[in-house]
């Protein structure tokens, strides 16, 4: 089965580590990963112009467009951001967005999917469980199943404090094990619901 790594960062820094960490885990539990970051891609946010509900298309030719095959292709996703004002990035919101046109081509092209969030804030409590929540909700609007890393320490998701900083984050013990119950859930479900099958 595949994974696909969205990294909603602009930037190369604890984001970016956090998601290659999650993938990596996943790579030694046999699973193929893929990863996409925003860093140094052209998105433009959606424009809500209808031009996909009509043409099936977005109108706009950008870096998404590999985006929407990727997606497709993917049995897992893995959306990861860092903390703007509380919440996700403008860059991560441009591809949930976005993928208003992959509706529109195939209603059913995300679900059954399994979904993981993993937040990274530069503040032990800069909004990581808010950022999860944005997340899990686009996974559930599209009806994929999003999964968090259970009770006793990671109820939502991965939520991770890098200090705003790469060296930061490597020294956050319990960021790094919320990482690791929800990648070891994450898993589970995918070896019991995975394939992408549209229910």
């Amino acid at each position: 089965m595949k994974i696909v790594g969205i990294c909603g960062s602009p930037r190369k820094k604890a984001t970016d580590y956090a998601l290659k960490n999650a993938l990596a885990q996943l790579e030694e539990k046999g699973f193929e990963t893929e990863f996409f970051p925003v860093r140094g891609k052209n998105i433009g946010p959606c424009r809500h112009c209808d031009y996909c509900l009509k043409n099936k298309e977005c109108v706009l030719k950008d870096d998404m467009v590999p985006v929407f095959e990727l997606l497709k292709e993917a049995d897992g996703i893995i959306m990861a951001s860092p903390m703007y004002n509380g919440a996700i990035s403008a860059q991560l919101k441009a591809i949930m967005d976005r993928c208003r046109a992959l509706g529109a081509e195939d209603y059913d092209s995300l679900r059954g999917k399994i979904g993981m969030a993993i937040a990274v804030g530069g503040d032990r409590s800069g909004g990581q469980e808010l950022a999860i929540q944005q997340i899990h909700t686009y996974y559930i609007l599209s009806g994929m199943i999003p999964v968090s890393g259970g009770s006793f320490g990671a109820n939502l998701g991965a939520c991770l404090w890098s200090q705003d900083t790469l060296e930061g984050l490597k020294e956050d013990k319990e960021g790094f094990r919320t990482l690791k119950k929800t990648v070891n859930m994450f898993s589970r479900y995918l070896k019991r619901y995975g394939g992408g099958e549209a229910p």
